[in-house]
Order: structure tokens, then sequence, then C-alpha cells
């Protein structure tokens, strides 16, 4: 029997045509493939602390959790994410009316986008943007106008953003620490952002997942800036920090008229995950400082050892400020197409990256730069480096 056709109209909306496969199933499915180890995906290859994991067995065994939680997330985890909030940064918001919790900071992403957009809109982000960004824009029937953030700094032009600011612009959507050039905005990138932000009656999302992981300078959230709280969603996860990608608990603080509108969106997507492992997250989130100094400090020399392995490689090392990525250039290597040098790599020399061009409209500002994640066991990035001597 034939595939029912319809129409001449393709099966794919329109709005997605341009999105197919994402980069990070195909250079896994190549690493899987090829055997070689995947510094391509942004997953630790070891589990988070054992008493977390625990805590989830512990919530499965008591059932707490296992049908449906609460709609903006278990009282135990937004009464958790609110303290998170006013323990790092002084932010006070109320667990009841201010904190969503949402299957991952990529749905807050998406419910916030779609809850927030309506066809016609602009959003600014800034380039090179993490690839669901792209998509999620698309979906809500906006349109992105990149910041292109260029090497070998990869700060914002604050005049290029004032500029592109139109009557049409509805929202600005920033992540920092930034993924994947590791910049970590400073308080005088982000006051001036915020300043721009109030002046022109502009929303904010932000994209903060990567928040304990800064190496050099500090986290600050847009939202405690003058003026920013009431029109500024902070999106988050619990996956980066703690290690426990696979349990998909990220999110949203806000306003209660931005929550509102957030969940609106947000309950017709996943309308509930991970009720055990909210139990867990909100246990995580009271671990004392010791664990986010030590967990930092681990991620720091991680990451200075791969950027001293891939500088003896050849390649000219862009060094992070966050996040467990390093960004670099190829070129020095007599490269000039990153998308087909991550294609070679692993029969080259056994090692999966991802190409930084598909996080850019402007495929040209990033077609030598290849994105690789030091969020592996020491002995796995030795092993790494090892093998990219062979270049």
């Amino acid at each position: 029997m034939s595939a029912p056709t319809g129409s001449s109209r393709p099966f794919l909306n329109r709005r997605l045509a341009a999105f197919g496969t994402t980069i990070f199933a195909e250079m896994s499915a190549l690493a899987a493939r090829t055997g070689s180890i995947n510094l391509g995906q942004g997953f630790p290859d070891t589990d988070g602390p054992a008493e977390i994991a625990e805590a989830a067995v512990r919530a499965i065994r008591d059932g707490r959790g296992n049908q449906y939680p609460p709609g903006p997330g278990v009282p135990e985890l937004r009464t958790a994410i609110a303290a998170h909030q006013q323990r790092f940064y002084g932010l006070s918001y109320d667990p009841d009316t201010e904190v969503l919790v949402t299957a991952g900071a990529t749905e807050a992403i998406a419910a916030s986008l779609l809850a927030l957009l309506e066809p016609g809109d602009e959003v600014i982000a800034l380039e090179p943007f993490y690839d669901s960004y792209a998509a999620c824009i698309a979906m809500a029937g906006a349109t992105r106008v990149p910041l292109t953030l260029r090497a070998p700094h990869f700060r914002p032009d604050l005049d290029a953003l004032r500029d592109a600011v139109t009557p049409r612009t509805r929202l600005l959507l920033l992540n920092t620490p930034h993924n994947p050039t590791g910049t970590v905005l400073t308080r005088a990138e982000l006051a001036a952002i915020a300043e721009l932000a109030v002046e022109r009656d502009l929303l904010v999302v932000t994209d903060e997942v990567y928040e304990h992981l800064v190496f050099e300078g500090e986290h600050i959230p847009l939202a405690s800036l003058p003026g920013m709280r009431e029109r500024t969603v902070t999106i988050s996860s619990a996956g980066k920090t703690l290690s426990f990608t696979g349990w998909k608990v990220g999110w949203v603080t806000a306003p209660p008229a931005l929550v509102s509108a957030v969940r609106s969106a947000k309950q017709f997507l996943t309308y509930v995950a991970s009720g055990p492992f909210q139990y867990a997250v909100a246990e995580a989130l009271a671990l004392p400082d010791t664990y986010f100094d030590t967990f930092r400090a681990e991620l720091a020399a991680k990451r200075d050892l791969l950027s001293e392995g891939l500088a003896a490689a050849g390649f000219e090392v862009y060094r992070p400020q966050g996040t467990y990525f390093i960004t670099t250039d190829i070129a020095p290597l007599g490269e000039k197409d990153g998308l087909a040098f991550c294609r070679a790599l692993p029969e080259r020399c056994g090692v999966v990256a991802i190409p930084n061009q598909v996080f850019y409209d402007d495929r040209t500002a990033g077609a030598t730069q290849v994105r690789w994640a030091f969020c592996k066991q020491t002995e796995v990035l030795q092993e790494a480096v090892t093998r990219l001597r062979r270049l």
C-alpha cells in the first residue's frame, strides 16, 4: 500500500522545514558507530551525587511522584528553587505563583517562546545559539534576529544590539554562561542590556543552565538588575549542575503574570514530567556550598586539560569562562569546513566533536569553529588528547 499524500504539500510544517535531525543526534550516532570518544553532545559520563540518586529511589519507593505531580511542580521543589534563588542571588520568588517546574530547560524555553511570541514578532538572540532556540522561535511564527558573538573574544556588540531593536522586537533571548562559546556576560554588559530592555519595553528570556559552571568572572542573573525582575523569565535546570541530564528537571522563575503565561503553553507540551526526580532535585538544591565549589573546580581542571591538549594538537583554542564546552578554530590545521572536519574526525583519530556553524545563521562566521565537551572523566579526556595528536 502506498503512503497517503493528501496533497502535494510536504508533510512537515514549513516553519520546521529547515530543522532536520539535530547535529547532536548525528554526531552521537557517528560516535557509537565508530567506537569514538564522544566529546560532542554535552552530557557527563559519570552520575551525580549518590545521595541524590538515592533520594530519587526513595521517592519512588515511597510513592512520591509515581503518578502525575502537580502541574506547576511539586511544592517541595518549587520551594527549593525559590530558596536557591534567594541563597545565591538574593532574588525573592513566591514558590506558589512565581516558580514553574518544566521537563528540562528545553521545555522551559519552548513554553516561554510559544507563550510570549506572536507571528511577526522579532526575537534578538546571541549567535551562535543553541539549536532549540531557532526551532522554537520558528514554531512560534516569530523571526530571529542574531546578535553575532565573534572570535576571538565573543563579546556582544552593544551598539549593534541597540541598532537591531525595531518596533517589531518583542523579546531578547540571552544565554549566559553562553553555549557554545563559554562567554560569561559581565555586569557592565548586562546593565547595558537591562537599560535597553527597560527603555524599549522588551521582555527578556534568560537561559542560565550553566549558572554554577563559571570559572572566570561571576554569574549575574539579569533579573537581579534594576527594572528587570518584572520583565524577565529566568530559566535553569538540574541537569548540568547535578550531572543527571536524563532526569529532565528544569524550571522558570518570573513574576506571576509571566509564569501564568508560560504555564499556559507548558501544560499542553508535557503537561507534567519527572515526578520522583523532582523530589530528589529539591534535596539537591540544598546541598552545601562545598558541592558546588568542588564540582566547579573539577570541571575547571578538565577544561585546562583539554584546552592544553587541543592547543598541542594544533587548534586555536578559545578558553571558555564558563559552561563545559571549548570552542576551537581548525584553520591553523589547514581546514576550512568545520562540518566536513567533524564528520571525518572519527575515522581520522576516533574522537567526535560538534561543528559550530550549525549554531549560526551566518555560517561563514563559524565555518572553521568546532566545539568540544570536557564534562568527561579525566582519563577519557587524556585518551582523547592522545588520539588528537594524530592530526
